[in-house]
């Protein structure tokens, strides 16, 4: 991939525009290190974090690259206050937001000379982000995995739309893995892309093995977004997925699905491996991926893939 001109790479001080998104349960600081020292973006995850856990990964990671790395801040988890004094104290350049308002920290950040992203799924809030004064604007079809938007516009359709309407800096994600999807979203538009499913099922990502494995061995139409009620969720057509299906069936009862959720679901799944009663969260993606990588190696294959992926002449 060529290193020319590009507002993402400038943004962020990396050498190619390709983020790692901040997922639960599998972006510790091993994953957010690996990626940055490739050149992209590394973001560790800290919507599965304890503060004190988050501190640790920072820590961590600066130990283990001089790259740019940032920490993902869903804005719906408790401890929000915590989590963003510690990103202050750690010194991180780097916050991309998701699940909420981007003006309730923006501001703050960009005060200390944080950059701050904030992940959407609409064209609506894609605009309220530009109003909150964001450095770059991530736009995430439904095609992704975990929590998703409730209008369900893919990505395909999600990045044209939201670059006619927006000046800052654009990053494209949901359903990316291949260098070629990621050449088809920046012909759309994007400045760079953030991709999650394929680095979950890396060496690296904190992930079960059980968790990985499986990712590899999905097909299309294995997953499912579910849970509209609450907050949508991609996941996995499993024991808990069917479950889940069964309190659909006897009414759609709120109180219901809350309850059957609130049994650590994502973490008995994803990092502990039970690949039955745990909540599986991953994109329409994973019937592309049939491998556990290095990072290294995935990069690799990113940009011989950019490269190679040719568009036709009329």
């Amino acid at each position: 991939m060529k290193t020319d001109q590009n507002r993402i790479k400038e943004l962020f001080n990396i050498q190619y525009p390709i983020i790692q998104a901040g997922m639960i349960w599998h972006s510790g600081w091993r994953l957010a290190s690996a990626v940055s020292n490739c050149g992209g973006l590394g973001i560790i995850g800290a919507g599965s974090m304890y503060p004190d856990i988050l501190r640790e990964n920072i820590q961590k990671c600066k130990l283990a690259t001089d790259k740019p790395f940032g920490v993902n801040v869903p804005m719906l988890y408790p401890n929000l206050e915590e989590i963003i004094q510690i990103i202050l104290e750690e010194g991180v350049k780097i916050v991309f937001t998701s699940a909420g308002n981007p003006k309730t920290y923006t501001e703050t950040l960009q005060k200390e000379g944080i950059k701050v992203a904030h992940v959407v799924s609409s064209t609506k809030f894609a605009v309220k982000c530009e109003e909150a004064g964001v450095d770059a604007v991530v736009a995430e079809g439904f095609e992704a995995g975990g929590h998703n938007g409730r209008d369900e516009t893919t990505t395909f359709c999600l990045i044209p739309n939201v670059k006619k309407h927006i000046s800052k800096p654009l990053i494209a994600a949901g359903g990316i893995a291949l260098g070629c999807q990621m050449k088809a979203a920046m012909i759309l538009g994007a400045d760079g892309v953030q991709i999650g499913s394929r680095f979950a099922a890396t060496v690296e990502a904190s992930a079960h093995e059980n968790w990985k494995k499986k990712i590899t061995e999905l097909n299309e139409g294995d997953t499912h977004l579910t849970l509209k009620e609450l907050a949508p969720v991609r996941m996995v057509k499993n024991k808990f997925f069917s479950e889940l299906e069964d309190i659909y069936q006897s009414g759609r009862n709120k109180e219901a699905l809350i309850a059957s959720l609130g049994r650590a679901r994502a973490k008995r799944g994803m990092f502990e491996g039970d690949m039955e009663d745990g909540e599986l969260e991953i994109g329409q993606v994973s019937a592309l991926i049939n491998d556990i990588l290095p990072v290294e190696t995935v990069f690799s294959n990113l940009l011989k893939e950019f490269e190679a992926a040719k568009v036709p002449s009329l």
